[in-house]
């Protein structure tokens, strides 16, 4: 039986991945300024609609290397930081430019791999764009490829990208392209090669379709975008790939456009939340009184007041159980302070508990977007 492949309008939060070789012309080595006028106006339309989004946008180092007239070929590591040093203000000014053509203010984000991987770091990205999307901002992200070494180093966007919605709890992922989807064999090797629309899970059937990088600006390929699929479809987040060579990419696709969907069974929150419940291991505990419990047990953070003791080591986005006062476990959660401030703070108002540490911290010792209530572990309400 043929599977629906989903419509864009049902997406509440969306990340969408802009390559180099589509951003830049490579023989003037400057932006398309109509193809991503006209991209924008898609992303505008969106944004109006209410939607979240986000762009991922390769071109820093394409763009320094115009701006500082360096010769064609290979560049060094140090060559490749420098020129993005010089490409990524250009970028960054296009962007705010064409957004705020629309009257969308944008923020600029510039991350590395440990960024995304070491856990106080993700936090505070992932803070950081919550708040800007909270701000109705659209967050431009990049890999900084200033400070980036190879050994720690992302090396393309698409599993940057995939990372990115991970961290921003999208619930779509558009990777543009060089081919408008995955198909059954490289179609420059096989003119008759079938496109793929919906790809229900990633196997290893679908893992050896994937060709190697065919275009000089880009970095990744099918093989890249494979591995997006599943970094993505794992953390709950529909991904597709589309076709970026046309003008208004995003409309194609609500148009009904050629693509690929790669689907995922759960959304964001539900993934985030099951991986919370199952696969951390608590560092601690939280002991709470019987007003948190009712709260939690409505949907609601946990709150520095409810918290009447708190045990073991642990620090800012480690997992910990959460106890009532009667000791039975009421769920697990992502605690947004180190044990020595959560123990100083506890029983204490948001605001004092600013006033005891000295710092403006979060409001919520653990927010509900972090909380598994239950008792279970594989309860994710």
């Amino acid at each position: 039986m043929a599977v629906t492949r989903p419509q864009l309008k049902k997406f509440r939060r969306i990340v969408v991945k802009v390559g180099s070789s589509l951003l830049i012309d490579s023989a003037a080595g400057e932006v398309r300024a109509a193809w991503l006028s006209a991209l924008v106006d898609d992303i505008a339309k969106l944004h109006r609609d209410g939607r979240d989004v986000l762009i991922v946008s390769s071109g820093s180092i394409a763009l320094g290397r115009s701006r500082l007239k360096l010769p064609r070929g290979p560049l060094k590591l140090e060559e490749s930081q420098a020129a993005a040093a010089v490409g990524q203000i250009a970028l960054a000014r296009i962007w705010s430019e064409v957004l705020g053509d629309h009257g969308i203010g944008a923020g600029q984000i510039l991350v590395t791999l440990q960024d995304t991987e070491e856990r106080r770091r993700y936090l505070n990205a992932r803070s950081t764009i919550a708040k800007l999307l909270d701000w109705r901002a659209v967050p431009v992200i990049n890999e900084n490829d200033t400070v980036a070494t190879n050994e720690i180093r992302y090396g393309d966007n698409d599993r940057l990208a995939a990372r990115v919605a991970t961290m921003a709890s999208a619930d779509l992922l558009i990777l543009l392209s060089d081919i408008d989807g995955l198909y059954d064999a490289p179609p420059h090797l096989k003119p008759d090669a079938k496109l793929i629309p919906v790809v229900k899970s990633v196997t290893a059937d679908i893992e050896a379709m994937a060709g190697s990088a065919a275009s000089e600006l880009s970095r990744g390929g099918m093989q890249t975008k494979i591995e997006a699929a599943k970094i993505a479809t794992t953390s709950g987040t529909h991904m597709l790939i589309a076709s970026g060579k046309i003008e208004h990419p995003l409309q194609a696709i609500i148009d009904g456009g050629r693509c690929t969907w790669f689907l995922t069974p759960a959304n964001p929150v539900t993934a985030r939340k099951r991986w919370i419940a199952g696969s951390l291991e608590p560092k601690g505990t939280l002991t709470i009184d019987a007003g948190a419990v009712a709260a939690l047990r409505q949907g609601k953070s946990l709150l520095p007041a409810g918290v009447i003791r708190v045990d073991g080591s642990f620090a800012r986005g480690d997992a910990v159980v959460v106890r009532g006062p009667d000791t039975h476990e009421i769920g697990r959660g992502l605690v947004a302070y180190d044990a020595d401030d959560a123990d100083r703070i506890k029983g204490h108002s948001s605001s004092d508990a600013a006033q005891i540490l000295g710092v403006s911290g979060r409001a919520e010792m653990i927010h509900r977007d972090d909380l598994v209530v239950g008792g279970s572990r594989g309860d994710t309400n």
